[in-house]
């Protein structure tokens, strides 16, 4: 097993991508599971209501691993982005629409039983269960539009063109086609 340095999840062998967070698994972690979970540090922060002053912690530093393309940084709210959809086009569910809203926006199946939610469930239409629980993310940096596989069984696909690679995100344009398993979405920029 390979225990992901990101959120502590333990993955088979084989992965090159935790199966939880889909951050990329360190190679020198292969056959180990002596790595110890990640440590979740909190600050203390003042916050002042009156004259009186209490202390709550602040939020667990984001992993290296899980910052945003380009970022040194945790993720800043981006003013200036374009709003967009993603439209199932095929199959069982033609038609539905899921608004993109976030600056990273999770494209899988439903599993409450491991805590996945994703922002773009397609569980009730992939009745052959070909996308994988967190199968890709649609990210917004800089105004534009990318689309990642997070190492997923049956991959990812813009156009019809070549399978993407794990962990590497491409840019997408307004009316692209997304086949993620067996599922055709149309990505959309709505403003």
């Amino acid at each position: 097993m390979i225990r992901c340095r990101a959120c502590g999840n333990s993955n088979p062998d084989s992965s090159l991508y935790c199966d939880e967070c889909g951050a990329k698994l360190a190679t020198e972690d292969i056959h180990r599971t002596d790595i110890p979970s990640p440590i979740q540090h909190t600050a203390e922060v003042p916050i002042f209501s009156g004259s009186n002053a209490t202390s709550v912690g602040t939020p667990p530093v984001q992993p290296e691993a899980l910052r945003p393309i380009g970022s040194n940084g945790p993720s800043a709210p981006n003013a200036t982005i374009s709003k967009a959809t993603l439209t199932i086009e095929r199959g069982e569910g033609a038609g539905t629409q899921f608004a993109l809203t976030r600056d990273e926006s999770v494209i899988g199946r439903w599993d409450a039983d491991n805590g996945i939610f994703p922002d773009v469930d397609l569980d009730t239409v992939d009745g052959e269960a070909k996308v994988s629980r967190r199968h890709a993310r649609v990210l917004i940096r800089d105004a534009k539009f990318f689309v990642e596989d997070l190492g997923s069984t049956n991959g990812t696909y813009i156009n019809r063109g070549r399978r993407l690679l794990p962990g590497t995100p491409q840019q997408l344009a307004n009316g692209d086609e997304i086949i993620v398993g067996k599922t055709f979405l149309r990505f959309n920029i709505t403003n």
